[in-house]
């Protein structure tokens, strides 16, 4: 799979973006002004277009993008259920969030709750909720507690997730930090606990093997402050080795 870095948090360029791999390409917008949700929108729009039929593993600094290779792979014909590796939910609305962070909803946008202007911007249709698995979400809110328990998605430990992956296509989205802060350090949003790296390759690579990964989606959601560590680049290189 290509490797297709898009150095933002939400809107915001990051410079450096260093993955500690050299990425096969770089995706970009001139963002126009405005609120978030439209200048991703045009982001977005770029990365759509980048992934195409699939095939690639799509890096960014956040978990919003994955709204944009969703919108790509379903424009070329594919209807990919969600595998969700994440230490968060990422389920909250406009009306649960406490903090206002755009990059806690991306879940929920996806399978067509909250606000759903960006998904209708990008031509996004909504992810069956029955086709979506949550991995890991150890550290939740109570908003996200009620709309999950009122949802069709399935929570699942990492150990279990063998049992519940839904059939056809998948999209695989892993956030950096579903894994364990004392083998990925410098994350922006830490949680205790948590998979140890190596499980986490397992699970992808048990995936993969499937023959059903249309595309894997990477949130490297460390602070971008200078050269990737050493911790960071082992976990990315053994993401790209586990991609088809």
């Amino acid at each position: 799979m290509l490797l297709l870095a898009v150095p933002y948090h939400l809107d915001e360029r990051l410079d450096p973006f260093d993955l500690g791999v050299p990425a096969d390409r770089e995706v970009t917008a001139d963002l126009p002004a405005g609120d978030p949700w439209t200048r991703m929108a045009a982001l977005y729009e770029q990365v759509a277009d980048a992934v195409g039929e699939g095939g690639a593993v799509v890096a960014s600094g956040d978990c919003t993008t994955s709204l944009g290779v969703l919108a790509g792979l379903q424009r070329a014909g594919r209807d990919p259920a969600v595998v969700w590796f994440d230490a968060h939910a990422d389920f909250h609305t406009v009306d649960t969030t406490t903090s206002g962070y755009l990059g806690g909803m991306p879940l929920s946008l996806a399978v067509g709750r909250g606000d759903l202007a960006l998904p209708a911007a990008l031509g996004l249709r909504p992810v069956a909720e029955e086709r979506v698995v949550l991995v890991d979400a150890r550290d939740t809110d109570p908003g996200e507690h009620r709309l999950l328990a009122g949802s069709a998605v399935t929570r699942t430990p990492v150990a279990d997730l063998g049992g519940v992956v839904p059939d056809g296509d998948l999209y695989v989205h892993v956030d950096v930090d579903v894994c364990t802060p004392a083998e990925v350090p410098d994350l922006l949003y830490p949680a205790a606990g948590g998979v140890r790296v190596d499980e986490l390759l397992i699970a992808v690579r048990a995936l993969v093997g499937t023959g059903r990964v249309v595309a894997l989606g990477l949130a490297a959601t460390w602070h971008h402050t200078g050269p990737a560590r050493p911790e960071h680049a082992a976990l990315v290189r053994g993401l790209l080795a586990a991609a088809p």
